[in-house]
């Protein structure tokens, strides 16, 4: 359903890319709100070894409308190789708060 408010996930390897990140997707409409959440540590199989790195998580808040042209831009901008992004769909939330991301991305 193409107005399903999805919640998207991503993490960023310092506050400055997360930063201009979160600003972008907002200012361009691609995002409603994201929030930064620092002091994430991700442990993770790259290239054949186990790394731990300390990281920002975004929490992205759009449409199932909007997603393929947020990823599309946060692929562009991103300075990871394979950059994070999962999405899930909202299935319960404040309706208002839903209308109001809906709302966020259009036009």
């Amino acid at each position: 359903m193409p107005d399903t408010v999805l919640l998207c996930y991503c993490t960023c390897p310092d506050a400055g890319s997360a930063a201009m990140l979160a600003e972008t997707l907002v200012s361009e409409r691609f995002a409603a709100c994201v929030n930064r959440i620092s002091g994430v540590t991700s442990t993770y199989r790259w290239q054949d070894r186990i790394t731990t790195d300390s990281e920002e998580l975004l929490l992205i808040k759009t449409t199932a409308e909007r997603f393929e042209a947020l990823k599309a831009r946060l692929l562009e901008l991103h300075p990871y190789k394979l950059p994070e992004l999962i999405a899930v769909p909202v299935e319960h939330g404040h309706s208002a708060y839903l209308d109001w991301v809906r709302d966020g991305v259009s036009g």
